[in-house]
């Protein structure tokens, strides 16, 4: 088969790779949709490799190289002897991380067994830590990772349902933490900042105007004027850092109360020289971006010194159902069939073929226009 094959930094080759085979437990997808995650930029870049060796260094590119592509669906072209809920044909949409029970591995890990299926203490993730990912025409995933499409959802709104996971996941990593701010309780939240007006920044605005109803004020900032429409037509309010002083404008739009909730979901490192005069004090910082480089570590030091909420958060971990299935992408796709979260409007970039890809990571991330792409094959 062909896949798009990462074999250097920021070298990127379509060829023919071996065919995948398909155990008991197991299916073969064929791939229909792939989106392009800011995840496989960074990958791509050489700014993260989470393909470890067992003393936990990455693994260079040049010995083990990686098909990318973790956020994807298809139609099931083969189904292990084993599989008895999924024929060829179906539509599924697939959560790329192996754990232990798409695995079957009994008893679970602590980590299984508490929900956070993404820290499986054997984990193995498609497209992220070495196992292949999607950019291919046909990918081996266990068939518990699966999850059929309900009628009348398209392969790419399938393909956009594994980053509104790892949206829920976060939210609910960062309303479970004991901070002094709440959505539920205690001192409410009153405000929201969200850093970034990309795919991550503009499903974190719906999830929290459509799903919980927040109705206080969500202030987003970004420096695209076409990513902030995008956040004034999903009830936010935007913030333009190109033309407006950050912290002037929250400092403004907050009458000097500052913000209770931080969603940092950017990846630049800039936001933590800015996050002291951003925060209420004992506020709470949900630490969504990757690929921050060029700052020293040391400026979190005036951040410590506000005593936030500290939450770190990724992928779609959540539990799972009576089936064995992940609930979080369950309920992600249940959100997105509904038309409560709406993706397919900052889908900027479309590619029709794996030749096509190279152009995402080599031009259209740097392109002003620019918000998600996505490969339909």
């Amino acid at each position: 088969m062909k896949a798009a094959v990462l074999e250097d930094v920021e070298k990127i080759v379509v060829r023919q790779t071996p065919d995948p085979t398909v155990s008991p437990h197991e299916v073969i997808v064929k791939v229909r949709a792939v989106g392009v995650c800011g995840t496989d930029l960074h990958l791509f870049r050489g700014q993260g490799n989470y393909n470890l060796d067992s003393k936990g260094q990455p693994i260079p590119l040049t010995v083990q190289p990686q098909i990318l592509g973790h956020e994807f669906c298809g139609e099931i072209a083969e189904v292990g002897r084993a599989v008895k809920d999924l024929k060829p044909g179906d539509w599924v949409v697939c959560d790329q991380g192996r754990n232990c029970y798409s695995q079957g591995r009994y008893p679970l890990c602590p980590y299984c067994a508490s929900g956070d299926s993404h820290q499986c203490q054997f984990y193995g993730e498609h497209g992220i830590t070495g196992l292949p990912g999607a950019l291919a025409e046909y990918i081996a995933i266990p068939a518990l990772n699966c999850l059929k499409l309900p009628a009348g959802v398209s392969a790419e709104l399938g393909a956009l349902i594994e980053p509104l996971g790892c949206v829920l996941h976060s939210s609910d990593r960062a309303e479970r933490s004991p901070g002094r701010y709440t959505l539920n309780g205690g001192e409410r939240i009153r405000n929201i900042l969200i850093c970034g007006a990309g795919p991550a920044g503009l499903l974190f605005l719906q999830y929290l105007r459509n799903i919980k109803q927040f109705e206080g004020l969500i202030l987003v900032s970004d420096l695209r004027e076409r990513n902030l429409e995008l956040a004034r037509q999903f009830g936010g309010t935007p913030i333009n850092v190109a033309r407006q002083n950050l912290v002037e404008a929250v400092q403004e739009l907050t009458s000097g109360e500052r913000i209770h909730y931080l969603i940092e979901s950017c990846g630049n490192p800039v936001i933590f020289e800015q996050i002291p005069a951003l925060l209420r004090k004992q506020g709470t910082i949900l630490l969504y971006g990757h690929g921050h480089k060029g700052r020293d570590i040391g400026l979190l030091c005036t951040v410590l010194f506000l005593e936030p909420t500290l939450v770190a958060a990724v992928g779609a971990s959540g539990g799972f159902d009576a089936d064995g299935r992940p609930s979080t992408y369950r309920l992600a796709r249940d959100l997105m069939a509904s038309g409560k979260i709406r993706a397919l409007p900052f889908v900027t970039h479309r590619y029709s073929a794996l030749e096509e890809i190279h152009r995402a990571f080599e031009q259209d991330f740097q392109r002003e226009d620019y918000i998600k792409g996505l490969l339909r094959m």
